[in-house]
């Protein structure tokens, strides 16, 4: 089943009235999405308690739940202390996701900003290595660790990045930014041809089985030489990239990801909209 959803709370969640992510579950069921991803980026802070409730009720509406792992983690490293609190981070991230009931952990793979970028990546694969065996030994091994395309010409993430880093284990799935992508190239995604050389390159990479279940996150970004600046929503013009080109292929190549909407303040909206266009493209390639 391809799901939508938000990343975090929109600003009209609030502007409802509501107060707590554990009313968020139904305010998006409501609205007809199906996931939600909860986002640790400036560190795990959720109580056992809270997320037990927060997952309760994603379960009783239907939502697949998602966590995003600290920004602070970078794997290109060979600094034992910083080897250490990443590994925490993981850990972190991993046992707030069980008490949330969430199956899937995103995380950003580090920075080559002062470094060689082969010597950081091939630390980045070791040391992601490293932490997928830690994982199984903390029983953790059920969780599917998703690593995210990045936005930074400085940031590890590329597109074939992204694929070697999945091939360190078979649970591993990609999580495929296509705005990071756009802004990453400074533009790079302009047509449906665009989007269909990355799902090939994908497919080429991990296979299709794998493919079909990635992880998506999308959005609108405004970048600058150096990438990503900032992100933007479906209704601001001018910028990219745009999910009506991509939607035709998810149908076209039967993928079925889950797809977490990341723009400023409406992502709940613009993931409502995602998953209209791809109704729609759905329904014309049906006729």
């Amino acid at each position: 089943m391809i799901r939508f959803g938000p990343a975090g709370n929109s600003d009209a969640f609030y502007e409802e009235g509501h107060k707590h992510t554990v009313e968020a579950m139904e305010w998006v069921a409501r609205m007809g999405l199906n996931a939600y991803e909860v986002s640790f980026g400036r560190g795990v802070r959720l109580k056992e308690e809270t997320a037990g409730k927060i997952g309760e009720e994603a379960r009783r509406y239907g939502v697949a739940l998602s966590v995003h792992a600290p920004y602070f983690i970078n794997l290109a490293t060979d600094d034992p202390e910083k080897i250490a609190k990443n590994t925490s981070y993981f850990l972190e991230s991993a046992r707030a996701a069980r008490w949330l009931g969430a199956d899937r952990v995103v995380f950003h793979p580090g920075s080559c900003a002062k470094m060689d970028r082969n010597l950081a990546f091939n630390m980045t694969i070791r040391n992601f290595s490293a932490i997928m065996n830690n994982m199984d030994e903390q029983g953790f091994g059920d969780l599917t660790f998703c690593p995210e395309t990045m936005g930074k010409i400085n940031q590890l993430g590329d597109l074939f990045e992204i694929i070697q880093l999945a091939k360190v284990d078979e649970r591993v799935l990609p999580t495929i930014d296509f705005g990071h992508l756009h802004t990453r190239g400074r533009g790079a995604i302009q047509t449906q041809e665009d989007f269909r050389k990355i799902l090939d390159a994908l497919e080429d990479g991990i296979g299709h089985e794998r493919t079909a279940r990635m992880h998506v996150h999308f959005s609108k970004i405004e970048y600058t030489a150096m990438g990503e600046k900032q992100h933007r929503t479906f209704a601001e013009e001018g910028y990219g990239p745009h999910f009506e080109q991509l939607a035709p292929l998810l149908w076209e190549k039967r993928l079925e990801p889950r797809i977490i909407c990341e723009s400023k303040g409406t992502m709940a909206m613009d993931a409502l909209a995602m998953k209209r266009m791809f109704e729609q493209a759905k329904a014309g390639r049906q006729q």
